[in-house]
């Protein structure tokens, strides 16, 4: 059985990240023919297009885990209404140089955890825009704005609310639906 790359991409840098957590607690939902590498993105310099012909070793490793993927995953918190400056700085490297577009293709998942009510909404939103100009074709249904709250992970790192655990496997199992679809396509 052949392995199904997916690369995640979690905007936080935080240690006690609850989108980290998330990111790891998804994993425990999918097939066992599915493999999540989670990218980093912590070592990038910030972009700068004057860097384009002589990108850094850290850049040009992310776009290779990315050109090795199937699909990818966006774990996403939500700053100042939008999503975090490390996240866009990420995929800005990865669809630089013009025409050297390593997102472009690539099947994704967007969803996020956050304190707030709304969860991630907004941030999903803002990343959807600039995903769908890099031709970067995203599962739109269900979505997925999830709120943190006490006992959302159990001690091993699953997600131990029975709701939520139920609604995030049909979300994975839609996007694993969707990035098979896309393989075959």
């Amino acid at each position: 059985m052949s392995q199904t790359r997916i690369a995640v991409i979690v905007g936080s840098l935080r240690k006690d990240s609850y989108n980290q957590k998330l990111a790891l607690a998804l994993a425990h939902l999918a097939p066992s023919d599915f493999t999540f590498e989670h990218l980093r993105i912590d070592d990038l310099p910030l972009y700068n297009q004057d860097d384009d012909g002589n990108q850094a070793p850290s850049v040009k490793r992310l776009k290779t885990e990315i050109a090795a993927a199937q699909g990818l995953l966006f774990v996403t918190p939500e700053y100042n209404r939008s999503f975090p400056g490390v996240l866009k700085n990420a995929i800005d490297h990865a669809s630089r140089p013009y025409g050297q577009n390593a997102w472009a293709g690539k099947p994704a998942g967007v969803l996020g955890i956050s304190v707030g009510a709304i969860g991630t909404a907004v941030a999903q939103q803002h990343l959807r825009t600039v995903l769908a100009y890099l031709d970067v074709p995203t599962l739109g249904q269900p979505e997925a704005f999830l709120q943190a709250k006490d006992g959302l992970f159990d001690d091993k790192g699953h997600i131990g609310i029975e709701g939520t655990k139920k609604f995030l496997q049909g979300w994975m199992d839609k996007y694993v639906a969707w990035v098979k679809s896309h393989a075959a396509a």
